[in-house]
């Protein structure tokens, strides 16, 4: 046991839902005395950047109950039990916007809230897009709408707090900074 890990004592199970569960563990800290610890559990989840040939990102604008509010994000899902990371990218891309990929490759992987969450989100990028006539289906509580933006439309996002999730603003950051390389 390193100098700052926490030794579980006790797990106390208080929710299981279709995306989250929810536990209390009890903890002995590293100078031992104990403390409680409210734990969110997440499958995990996948996030694609998908750039166009007319050099637009493929966007999504959703309407997000827990923040009152529709923003616009890169397209992401839940991972299903024991599926690979990359088979749902590619699921969620022609999902929720009718595109195919000819390949797509793992950019980075990042806890979304490490204090009290162990959602992961790994984030692709699609390389050669198509947009495909018999597209999959959205869930069927899930309602969004296709965008198209610039680079520089989607800088103007943030600002006006359209696109306000982390998994975008990396996106943006990361084509920013690809832009600048080429």
């Amino acid at each position: 046991m390193n100098n700052l890990e926490e030794k579980t004592l006790k797990t106390e199970p208080i929710y299981n839902g279709r995306i989250i569960s929810l536990q209390v563990d009890e903890v002995e800290l590293p100078n031992g005395k104990t403390s409680k610890r409210e734990i969110v559990k997440h499958p995990g989840a996948v996030a694609v950047i998908a750039v166009t040939a007319e050099n637009k990102m493929v966007m999504v604008e959703q309407y997000r109950k827990a923040l009152e509010k529709t923003i616009i994000e890169i397209p992401a899902g839940k991972l299903e039990k024991g599926e690979e990371p990359a088979i749902c990218a590619k699921r969620e891309l022609e999902e929720e916007t009718g595109y195919d990929c000819e390949s797509i490759e793992l950019l980075t992987s990042f806890y979304t809230s490490p204090g009290f969450a162990d959602e992961i989100v790994h984030i692709y990028i699609a390389h050669g897009l198509t947009k495909k006539e018999n597209a999959a289906e959205l869930d069927e509580d899930e309602f969004v709408n296709l965008k198209e933006i610039t680079l520089e439309e989607a800088q103007e996002l943030i600002l006006e707090q359209r696109i306000f999730d982390a998994k975008t603003m990396f996106a943006v950051q990361y084509l920013q900074i690809a832009s600048l390389t080429k």
